[in-house]
C-alpha cells in the first residue's frame, strides 16, 4: 500500500469526522453516530495514479451527501479540503463529492477496512485517482477557493481524472 506517511492505528472508538468551513452548521460525528446514518454502498472500479485499477470493488459506509445535508453548505462553498488524522490533505471541487459521487467507507468487500487501506474510515471518490480518496479521514472543510493539498503541492494534478490521465501538473 502506498501512503505519504506512516500508517496510523486509529481505534473506531476514538475516530470522528467533522464537516466545517463554509457551512451553516459545523458538525462532528463519532463512529457510533456515523453508523446510525443511512448506509450507502459503492460498487465499481477504483484507479491508482501508479496505473493499476481494481474492478468491481464493493465499499460500504455513508454518502458524503448525507453529511453535507446536515452541515448545510453555504452559497460560497465551492471546494472541499479533505484532511486525514495524520495531517494529509487533498483538495476537491465540491461538485466531485456531491450528487452520489463520494462516500466515507469502513468496509471493503464485506470486511472492515484495515489500517493499511485507510481504516477505520477513508474517503472514497472513485471517479478520480485514488490519492483523492484520503485514508484515515477526519475532516471535510468547505472552502470558497481552491487550495492545493499534499500531493497537489508536490506536482500532482489538481483534479486527478483517470480518464484524462491527469497525474501530474500540466497533464
Amino acid at each position: 500500500m502506498l501512503t505519504a506517511e506512516p500508517t496510523p492505528r486509529i481505534s473506531p472508538e476514538t475516530w470522528s469526522i467533522t464537516v466545517d468551513g463554509k457551512v451553516e452548521s459545523p458538525t462532528t460525528w463519532s463512529w457510533e453516530e456515523a453508523h446510525r446514518l443511512p448506509p450507502a454502498e459503492y460498487r465499481g472500479d477504483i484507479h491508482c495514479v501508479t496505473t493499476w485499477s481494481k474492478f468491481d470493488t464493493r465499499f460500504s459506509g455513508i454518502s458524503v451527501d448525507t453529511l453535507l445535508e446536515a452541515a448545510r453548505p453555504t452559497a460560497e462553498a465551492h471546494f472541499v479540503m479533505a484532511t486525514s488524522k495524520t495531517g494529509y490533505t487533498t483538495n476537491l471541487p465540491l461538485a466531485d463529492v456531491t450528487g452520489g459521487k463520494a462516500w466515507l467507507v469502513w468496509d471493503f468487500d464485506g470486511r472492515p477496512l484495515t489500517p493499511e487501506h485507510g481504516g477505520p474510515v477513508r474517503l472514497l471518490v472513485p471517479h478520480l485517482y485514488f490519492w483523492k480518496s484520503a485514508k484515515w479521514i477526519s475532516k471535510l472543510t468547505l472552502l470558497t477557493r481552491d487550495q492545493p493539498g499534499f500531493w497537489e503541492q508536490n506536482g500532482y494534478h489538481d483534479r486527478g481524472d483517470p480518464w484524462r490521465q491527469q497525474r501530474y501538473q500540466g497533464d
